[in-house]
């Protein structure tokens, strides 16, 4: 080697110092669905607070929303839940899908997620929370003591009459119901805000509603909660807000958050 090559060769063993990286106060996986073009945008906001991290992993879904292909989801929750960075720790771990929970089980997405993360010998996954829309949406509705809900979904009908159906198992009363009737899941992205807007205002005039809930992670709805929320006067929450909040109050933040709606000013409940 000549001189001019040792002039050009690139240093090595520079001394670094190591700090606590990404994520010092919660680091949160989210598994998005293929096929959803909304909840990452509307996380970025959601989940906007210093020092916590965001790590994504998508799952095969299909363009078509029906009960049958919602359900071949859980066969690959397991290698979404893999392919999250173990070695950061994770803190929480959200399924981004509210009518896939519905239809696979909520203890079945846990534990197929579970799975994926002991695959990982760094995840430390018995210390990982689990959560997804449905488990946080019933949360969040406990937190602000809201019994009786008026109810917006894209779903077709069937879609729409199991979450439906496992919500008033629960206890929930549900008066008022709308949906756009969709399956296709491009459309559901583009349905515009104003009119969905106008369906939570449609809904949540009904007096016997004590809040509004908005399923569906594809749906843009963060934009338009505060103006809904003002012309109502009560709470509205979607299935990205509640699960944003479910997962920073599982990971330990818990401070009352300006700009994301009422419910960002509760905790979670005892």
């Amino acid at each position: 080697m000549t001189a001019l090559d040792y002039a050009h060769a690139p240093a090595t063993g520079l001394p670094f110092d190591i700090d606590p990286g990404l994520g010092h106060r919660a680091k949160l996986g989210l598994i998005v669905l293929e096929t959803d073009q909304t909840i990452e945008q509307e996380f970025r906001s959601l989940l906007d607070l210093d020092g916590v991290a965001l790590f994504h992993s998508r799952i095969p879904s299909d363009p078509e929303v029906t009960a049958e292909t919602l359900a071949q989801m859980e066969a690959d929750l397991p290698t979404a839940a893999r392919l999250l960075p173990g070695a950061v720790g994770l803190d929480v771990v959200g399924y981004g899908c509210t009518s896939g929970t519905t239809i696979i089980g909520e203890e079945k997405v846990a534990a197929a997620v579970k799975t994926g993360l002991q695959a990982n010998a760094n995840t430390g996954s018995n210390q990982t929370s689990v959560t997804n829309p449905l488990t946080a949406v019933k949360t969040s509705l406990r937190a602000l003591e809201a019994t009786s809900i008026g109810f917006v979904t894209p779903y077709l009908p069937e879609v729409t009459g199991a979450m439906r159906g496992h919500l008033e198992q629960q206890g929930f009363k549900i008066p008022e119901i709308a949906s756009f009737n969709q399956s296709e899941e491009d459309i559901v992205a583009r349905i515009a805000p104003a009119s969905i807007l106008d369906a939570i205002i449609s809904v949540g005039r009904n007096d016997v509603c004590d809040a509004v809930f908005v399923s569906c992670t594809n749906l843009r709805v963060l934009g338009v909660i505060e103006e809904a929320e003002a012309e109502l006067g009560k709470a509205v929450i979607s299935s990205n807000l509640a699960l944003a909040w479910h997962m920073l109050r599982l990971a330990g933040v818990a401070e009352s958050l300006p700009g994301r709606g009422k419910l960002f000013s509760r905790t979670l409940p005892s």
